[in-house]
C-alpha cells in the first residue's frame, strides 16, 4: 500500500517540533506496512508575531522560511516541502486551501509518477484536506482531524464551517483523536469516522519508574505558550503551595507570545526564582527535561487530545488535565496516571498538586499506572497499525 501524506504542520530545519504527531504517525505506519512519502504545505509568508520583533527579524524569519529545501529525508521519509502563498491567517484561513492547491496538485501529479500512491491522507480539514479536494486526484482520500477543525475553523465564521464540511465530505473516512472529536467531525459533515490515537514511545523501564527524578520536587509543563494552556494557574499554585512545599520548583518548557506575561506574573508573585524558562527544545531533550521532574501539570482548554500528557504519563510522571476537555477524559478513561480538574479551579489544582507531592507512596503508585495506561493504548506501534487499518477500510 502507498500512502501520499499531506500536512500543513511538520518539523522543518528551523522548527524541529512544529508537527512532529504528524511526522510521527506517517512513520508508525510506515513501520506498519505502508509505504509512506510526505508533502508538506509549506507557506512562505512569516508569522504575523515576527513583525512586532522589527524588520530585522521579519526577514530573518522569511529567509529561514525561503532556504527550506524543497526535498529533504527525516527518519527515512522522503519529505517534499510544497511552497505557496496566502493572506493573513486570521481573516483567511479558511480560503488557505484553495491558495495551496494548484501548487499541491502540481506536486501531486508529479509525485505519482514516481510513487503511485493509492491512497491520500491529509491531516485536519483545513487547509491540507481543502487543498487536496480542490487539486482534484483521482484516489481515496483520508483526512484526520487533531482539533482545530472543529473548535477553531468551522466555529469561528460560516466560511470556515463550509470549507470543514467539504473537506470532509469529500473525505472516504475521516480519522479523530478522540471519541468526542469523532462526534464534532461528525456533526461538522464527516460522512463515516474513525477513532485512531496518537502515541509515544515507552523508555525502557530498567532503572525502575522514577530512576531519573531531579531529588526537589517539581511540575513541568510542555507545550506552546498561549493562554488556552492555561501555563498562568500552574504559576499561581506554586505561589500558593509555597508554605507547604518551599522547594517545589515549575519548568516551562516551550515557546510562544505569553512568556512575556507569564515571567511577568511570576515576578509578581515572587516565584519568579521557581520558575524556570526552558524555551523550545528539539523533541527529545524536551521530553528529557520533563520526566526528571516529578509531575506534568497542563491544565488546558480546547485539547483535542495531547500528546505531552501521554509522553509524560509514559516516563511514569502523573498528568494533571482538564475536566471536560475531548482528549484528557478519554484518556483519563482509559486507565490511572491523569488527574482531572476543573477549568481555572486554582484550589483544585492546588489541592490535587498537594496531594500528590505530599504522599511519596500514592505518587508512586499513579507513577506506575500512569506508564501502564500508556502501554496498554497509546504506543506508536499501536497508532500505526490502527492507522494501516483505517487505510485499508478507506481504499476498501
Amino acid at each position: 500500500m502507498k500512502v501520499a501524506v499531506v500536512s500543513e504542520f511538520y518539523p522543518r530545519r528551523g522548527d524541529p517540533v512544529l508537527g512532529i504527531w504528524a511526522h510521527r504517525q506517517a512513520l508508525a505506519a510506515r513501520d506498519a506496512g505502508a509505504e509512506v512519502q510526505v508533502l508538506v504545505l509549506h507557506r512562505l509568508v512569516p508569522p504575523r508575531s515576527s513583525l512586532s520583533h522589527g524588520p530585522l527579524h521579519s526577514a530573518r524569519a522569511l529567509a529561514s522560511l525561503v532556504s527550506e529545501p524543497r526535498k529533504q529525508t527525516h527518519d527515512g521519509l522522503d519529505v517534499t516541502y510544497v511552497r505557496y502563498l496566502s493572506p493573513p491567517r486570521s481573516r483567511t484561513y479558511h480560503a488557505w486551501g484553495a491558495w495551496s492547491a494548484p501548487m499541491l496538485a502540481l506536486a501531486l501529479r508529479r509525485l505519482h509518477r514516481s510513487f503511485p500512491y493509492e491512497l491520500i491522507h491529509a491531516h485536519n480539514a483545513v487547509p491540507a484536506g481543502d487543498a487536496v479536494r480542490q487539486a482534484r486526484i483521482a484516489v481515496p482520500l483520508v483526512v484526520s482531524v487533531h482539533g482545530g477543525d472543529v473548535l477553531y475553523t468551522a466555529p469561528r465564521s460560516e466560511r470556515g464551517r463550509a470549507a470543514v464540511r467539504r473537506s470532509l465530505g469529500a473525505a472516504a473516512l475521516t480519522l479523530a483523536n478522540s471519541r468526542a472529536v469523532a462526534q464534532l467531525a461528525g456533526a461538522a459533515g464527516a460522512r463515516k469516522t474513525r477513532v485512531v490515537h496518537l502515541g509515544t514511545d515507552l523508555p525502557v523501564a530498567g532503572g525502575g519508574v522514577g530512576a531519573r527524578r531531579d531529588q526537589t520536587p517539581s511540575l513541568v509543563t510542555v507545550g506552546h505558550l498561549v493562554a488556552r494552556k492555561r501555563h498562568a494557574d500552574v504559576i499561581r499554585a506554586v505561589a500558593v503551595l509555597g508554605g507547604r512545599h518551599p522547594a517545589l520548583r515549575y519548568v516551562i518548557v516551550g515557546e510562544g507570545p505569553e512568556r512575556v506575561a507569564l515571567e511577568t506574573l511570576a515576578k509578581r508573585l515572587g516565584v519568579d526564582r521557581r520558575v524556570e524558562f526552558r524555551g523550545q527544545l528539539p523533541p527529545a531533550q524536551a521530553l528529557e527535561q520533563a520526566r526528571r521532574c516529578t509531575l506534568f501539570a497542563m491544565p488546558s482548554t480546547e485539547e483535542a487530545f495531547g500528546v505531552a500528557y501521554i509522553e509524560a504519563m509514559a516516563g511514569g510522571l502523573p498528568a494533571i488535565g482538564c475536566r471536560g476537555e475531548p482528549g484528557p477524559e478519554e484518556i483519563a478513561a482509559l486507565g490511572d496516571g491523569l488527574v482531572l480538574v476543573p477549568p481555572g479551579d486554582i484550589e483544585r489544582l492546588v489541592q490535587r498538586i498537594d496531594e500528590l507531592l505530599s504522599d511519596r507512596d500514592r505518587l508512586r503508585e499513579v507513577s506506575l499506572h500512569a506508564r501502564e495506561t500508556v502501554a496498554a493504548n497509546f504506543t506508536w506501534q499501536r497508532c500505526g497499525e490502527e492507522t494501516v487499518a483505517a487505510y485499508e477500510d478507506a481504499l476498501r
